[in-house]
């Protein structure tokens, strides 16, 4: 076990007070990471805190403002120590046809879901490839895969997420960085399924072109996830891997 083991890891986790990021928290502190989970509500963050067994902190900030994040890496690595994992999960969504998507709404989506993405990993990768030691995992979509109606932004976003995990990994994995992304099918989450149940045809065509005809859980990206950022995952860089019961490769 000692291959997926994460003790004396120090991994900062966006997004991480509910929904996957929270499962993906759970699951590194079991493997021994020291977590770090930063969202926009201090009181959920303090809340998801409380009830994961480890040694976890909590971080609010609001990453749509660009200009934080070099200084908040800066904060987390002069306050906690050296980033050993940065798992980029925090998103927002828009639901809403592409005709009436306006720009400052997809402007919107792109800041937090694809900006702040690349910023946050360039600041953490500037610090470890001078260690030349490090694992970035994105979470991108299985909009990134396929063509999924009204989820325009949201697409775009997750496809450029795509591209840059295997941009960033040529760049940076001569230096020790290991870059790659975890593209989550349908997962049982509130979100998910509050919007299949209130659509029945929906959830039946989900199932329907998924091979293992189930939605996944919260606790199979977070595994993933682990894998991804663990030495087992050693020689993996600038990969996607779609968790997703077969759904993508469904017919």
């Amino acid at each position: 076990m000692h291959d997926f083991d994460l003790s004396g890891k120090r991994v900062l986790i966006t997004g991480g007070g509910s929904g996957l990021g929270l499962a993906i928290a759970h699951t590194f502190a079991r493997y021994g990471a020291e977590v770090i989970i930063a969202g926009r509500r201090a009181a959920v963050l303090e809340e998801a805190a409380a009830a994961i067994k480890g040694n976890i902190r909590t971080i609010a900030c609001d990453l749509s403002q660009l200009e934080v994040i070099p200084e908040l890496i800066d904060g987390i690595e002069s306050a906690y120590g050296p980033l050993d994992v940065l798992i980029n999960n925090a998103g927002i969504h828009l639901k809403k046809d592409a005709l009436d998507v306006t720009d400052a709404e997809f402007e919107t989506v792109l800041r937090t879901n694809l900006q702040a993405v690349f910023a946050l990993s360039r600041e953490a990768a500037r610090r470890m490839t001078a260690r030349n030691s490090g694992s970035i995992v994105m979470i991108s979509s299985m909009a990134a895969k396929y063509g999924i109606p009204k989820v325009i932004a949201y697409t775009a976003a997750k496809s450029a997420v795509e591209g840059m995990t295997k941009a960033m990994a040529v760049e940076w994995s001569p230096a020790g960085v290991r870059v790659n992304c975890i593209a989550p099918g349908f997962i049982e989450t509130e979100m998910s399924a509050k919007a299949l149940n209130n659509d029945p045809e929906r959830k039946n065509r989900v199932l329907g072109r998924t091979p293992m005809r189930q939605l996944g859980k919260p606790e199979d990206v977070a595994l993933a996830a682990v894998f991804l950022a663990s030495p087992a995952a050693g020689f993996i860089t600038g990969a996607s891997l779609a968790v997703d019961g077969g759904n993508s490769i469904g017919f």
